[in-house]
Parts: structure tokens; sequence; C-alpha cells
């Protein structure tokens, strides 16, 4: 049979128990194994400063290239919107990696909104702006630049207009949440009449949702079931919305 595992990497704990079980799919005369990994927890950390860090993203993509071929041939991988597209070079040839978005699920919301012809896209930075801009043609867009300051990193606008627009800000994830906070400072300071958000990945560790269901400041803030801690945690939360990944997996 054509078997697909759908796995969650969530918590490191649960991590050994699944690889032991996608190491041993492969090898049990399957016609052909695909690994759907919605969200690929180590992204994040590609990068090396100063000698002596461990760039813990290269590890992952190292274990799953480990993964045995099946009688089709290697494990065709799905991850939705990594961190970092250069990691797609982290992985050996006995995977072959898919990297899918969750953007058309906005795409779908934003299409509903009443306000749908003020909608202007923002991005955080640079880095996100050229990641998602393509999917956004026919959108107005702001960029955002975040410059550090000692400990703290400034966010402030780079180009395009808020003023009078309902405004989105889009990322591929969130974590402490302050770039988001802090750019949505800088846009209604700016004008935007209303601010939402949109993070494929909600990570939100020690519970950090919680500046945004104690503040007003988002109209919206849409994440997906990526993280299923997270989703559990922020459900029926104003202002936040889970939209599923399910149908975008199947």
């Amino acid at each position: 049979r054509h078997v697909a595992f759908l796995a969650s990497f969530h918590n490191a704990s649960v991590i050994f128990q699944q690889l032991s079980v996608i190491y041993s799919l492969p090898k049990m005369f399957v016609a052909s194994f695909r690994l759907i990994l919605p969200f690929f927890p180590t992204g994040t950390f590609e990068r090396v400063d100063k000698e002596g860090e461990i760039p813990t993203a290269v590890t992952m993509a190292r274990m799953l290239s480990s993964i045995p071929h099946s009688r089709g041939g290697p494990t065709d991988m799905i991850v939705f919107d990594i961190h970092a597209l250069q990691e797609r070079f982290y992985f050996g040839d006995s995977v072959t990696p898919l990297f899918a978005s969750g953007i058309p699920l906005l795409l779908e919301r934003l299409a509903s909104l009443e306000d749908a012809a003020d909608v202007v896209i923002a991005y955080p930075d640079e880095g996100a702006c050229k990641r998602f801009h393509n999917f956004f043609e026919g959108f107005e867009e702001v960029v955002c630049t975040k410059v550090r300051q000692g400990d703290k990193r400034l966010v402030t606008l780079k180009e395009g207009e808020p003023g009078g627009k309902h405004v989105v800000i889009v990322d591929d994830l969130v974590q402490s949440g302050g770039t988001l906070i802090e750019g949505g400072k800088v846009l209604k300071a700016k004008g935007a009449k209303a601010l939402s958000a949109f993070c494929t990945h909600g990570v939100f560790p020690n519970d950090k949702h919680q500046r945004f269901t104690e503040s007003d400041m988002f109209d919206n803030f849409w994440i997906t079931d990526s993280c299923p801690q997270t989703a559990k945690r922020v459900s029926g939360k104003k202002p936040f919305k889970v939209l599923s990944l399910a149908g975008r997996i199947a």
C-alpha cells in the first residue's frame, strides 16, 4: 500500500517514538512512503553566530535523511512554511522535500472580510517580504524593518502606506510575539484603521499567546493547527482563529 505518516514533532519527548515508526514503515514492503511534518520545529536554529553554537536544524534534517527507501524509492516529505528556505539543502538524497504553505488558507479568509477591498499586507521584515510577496499579487503591501538597539529590536516602517487600511501582518511563525506587537504599534501610529496577523505556526512558549488575548490591538490573529498544543490553548479566545491544515494535507 501507499503509506503516509502524519507526524507532529511539537514536543521533544515524542520525536524518538515517531522516528522509530518512520524508520520502520518503509521497510514493511510498502509501495511508497510519504512523511507529512506540518511544522519543522528546529527551523529557527539554522544560524551560527559564534564558534561552539550548534545549528539543530541541520541535525534534524540529517535524522530525517536517514529514512530508508521504500519500494517506491526515497521518502516524500511535506513541510509547511519552513522557517528558512535554504534548509531544503540540508536534506540528503534519501528524502525528497516539498515545502507547502498555509498562505492559501489566509487568502480565503481575506476574501470573506467585509472590508476586503481595504486590506493591505504587511511584512515584519524584508525576509518575510521576499518569502511571501508572490502569494499576494494585487494587494497593496507594507514592509517594516527591524533594527537592534542593545538587547531590543525596534520595528520601523520602511515602505508602504497603512493609513486608513486594514493591515494584515504576515509571517511564517510567532514565538513571543514581540515583533508583531512592536510592528502593530508602528502601523497603528501610521493610521491603520484595523490590524490583523497571520502566522502559519503559533509556537508561543510559556503561554506567550496571553499577550494577545489580554490586548485589543489585533482584530484577528489567524494561525494554523500545525502546533496542536497551541491550537488547543487559544481555541475560542479572541483574537485567535485557528485554520485547519487538514484539507491542504489531504
